[in-house]
């Protein structure tokens, strides 16, 4: 059941994360949330959806699997000045948290990285109210688009795609979500899909650099080196390819993600 997080904390990959908002990431949550509401943010990185969800509600805890993650949230929440937030290190296929415990439970860009996201999602509901929701957005690798195409980019999908499995996550989770909430007992469903969309110079820029960088210096390379899955020649003909797609002035990317929300 365990699963290796493949991405790692190095600092391109915080910064990616940390460019996360409740509107960019958690759009189709926002009409659901009330200012009464006690919140679970599962997965909460570093903490900049954390902080945006509980300035619209009444109560949130902050939940990492390890005291040095869950630090990163900490520190953002800090900076906002936000007191109305706790935090807890847990483990989402076994929650330390009563039943019916929260009004909503919600997890970004988890499943993908868990070992039994069926399990996970029984224990989200476990802990979520019987009038609450279980929110879940997560990427789905194989959705991913681009213009212009280019080997480089595909090598470096083939490689990270192979990499996710062996860390024992599920890079297509997008695409799964509903049939994991129908399979963890949920008979109340609504499934969506929203985009990040990468095209204007300065978004190329962003994210071409961000992927550059992490194909060469994140815990992906790391795991890429030390289990031959690449070589650094291997790496930097990826990173290279991800730099002449921002530099391409007809760039284009579009990053699917499936999105549920579950009633309890």
């Amino acid at each position: 059941m365990d699963a290796v997080y493949t991405h790692g904390h190095h600092e391109s990959v915080l910064r990616s994360h940390r460019w996360r908002t409740a509107e960019n990431s958690a759009a189709y949550l926002l009409p659901h949330l009330l200012p009464h509401m006690k919140v679970l943010d599962v997965g909460s990185g570093p903490g900049t959806i954390t902080a945006d969800l509980a300035a619209r509600v009444g109560h949130l805890t902050a939940s990492e699997v390890t005291e040095e993650a869950l630090e990163l949230a900490r520190t953002e929440v800090a900076a906002r000045g936000l007191r109305n937030v706790d935090f807890a290190v847990a483990d989402v296929h076994a929650l330390d948290f009563p039943d019916d415990s929260f009004c909503v439970v919600h997890a970004h860009q988890v499943l993908q990285h868990v070992g039994d996201p069926v399990r996970a999602l029984r224990e989200m509901r476990r802990v979520t109210k019987p009038t609450g929701y279980v929110a879940v957005r997560d990427s789905d690798y194989s959705a991913f688009t681009w213009y212009p195409h280019l080997p480089a980019l595909d090598e470096w999908m083939a490689l990270y795609q192979r990499l996710a499995r062996a860390n024992g996550g599920e890079p297509d989770a997008g695409r799964r979500l509903l049939s994991w909430a129908r399979a963890a007992g949920f008979e109340d469903v609504t499934a969506t899909s929203s985009t990040w969309c990468f095209a204007t110079p300065e978004d190329r820029a962003w994210w071409g650099g961000m992927w550059a960088e992490r194909v060469q210096e994140s815990a992906l390379a790391r795991q890429a080196l030390a289990t031959g899955a690449a070589t650094e020649r291997d790496l930097r003909r990826m990173a290279d390819g991800w730099l002449e797609w921002a530099a391409h002035g007809d760039g284009w990317l579009s990053v699917l993600h499936g999105e549920i929300i579950c009633r309890a």
